[in-house]
C-alpha cells in the first residue's frame, strides 16, 4: 500500500490558505482516483482507494500543522508502514509560488509540520513534495503568511503547481520516487 499524506489544518478558516496546499493536493487526488477521504480516524481524515493494482491511502492529518506527526505515526504504525510507501506533501517558503520540488530526505527547513514528522518517526528520511508558497513580502510576519489566502496572480501559479504535485504522487505509484523526481523537478 502506497500512503500519500497532505499536510494543512482543519476548518473553514483555513480552507484555501497557503499552508494548506497539502491538502488541496490530496482533494486533488480524491477527484482524479475517485477517492472519498471521509472517514475520521489516526487523528486524520482518510480514504482509501486504488490506483490500477495498488491500494492508496490518503491521509489529511487534522492535529494542525504543528503537530502533524501525531497523526502521521498512527498511520505507519496501525499499517505497520516501510517509510519507502509513504510521501508528505506540503508547503515550502523557499521555492517561488507554483514550483513544486520533490526529495527523497532532508532537514525541516523551518517548516514545523514537518519538525513534528521527523520528531515522531525518528528520521528524516521520507519522501516529500512541496509546493511553492513563496516568502512574504519584508516586515510581515510568516505565521500570518502562511495562513492568508493566496492572492489572485498567485492562485492561477499554485492550482497548476496542485495539479503537478498530484501527477508526481501518481506517477511515483505508478513508477518510482526516482523517476517522478526525474520527471518533475526541474
Amino acid at each position: 500500500m502506497k500512503v500519500v499524506i497532505g499536510l494543512g489544518n482543519p476548518g473553514k478558516e483555513y480552507e484555501n490558505t497557503r499552508h494548506n496546499v497539502g491538502f488541496m493536493v490530496l482533494d486533488r487526488l480524491a477527484d482524479m482516483w475517485h477517492v472519498d477521504i471521509s472517514q475520521h480516524k489516526f487523528q486524520s481524515m482518510v480514504g482509501e482507494g486504488r490506483l490500477d493494482t495498488e491500494k492508496v491511502l490518503l491521509v489529511k492529518p487534522l492535529t494542525f500543522m504543528n503537530l502533524s506527526g501525531e497523526a502521521v505515526r498512527k498511520v505507519v504504525d496501525f499499517y505497520k508502514l516501510d517509510i519507502e510507501d509513504l510521501v508528505i506533501v506540503y508547503d515550502d517558503l523557499d521555492l517561488p509560488a507554483g514550483r513544486i520540488r520533490l526529495r527523497q530526505k532532508g532537514s525541516a527547513g523551518g517548516h514545523n509540520g514537518i519538525k513534528s514528522i521527523i520528531a515522531h518517526l525518528g528520521t528524516q528520511e521520507f519522501k516529500r513534495v512541496k509546493i511553492g508558497i513563496d516568502r512574504p513580502p519584508a516586515g510581515q510576519d510568516v505565521a500570518r503568511y502562511v495562513l492568508s489566502p493566496f492572492g489572485k496572480e498567485e492562485r492561477n501559479l499554485v492550482d497548476e503547481a496542485v495539479d503537478r504535485a498530484a501527477r508526481a504522487c501518481e506517477h511515483w505509484i505508478r513508477h518510482s520516487f526516482t523517476d517522478a523526481m526525474n520527471q518533475f523537478n526541474g
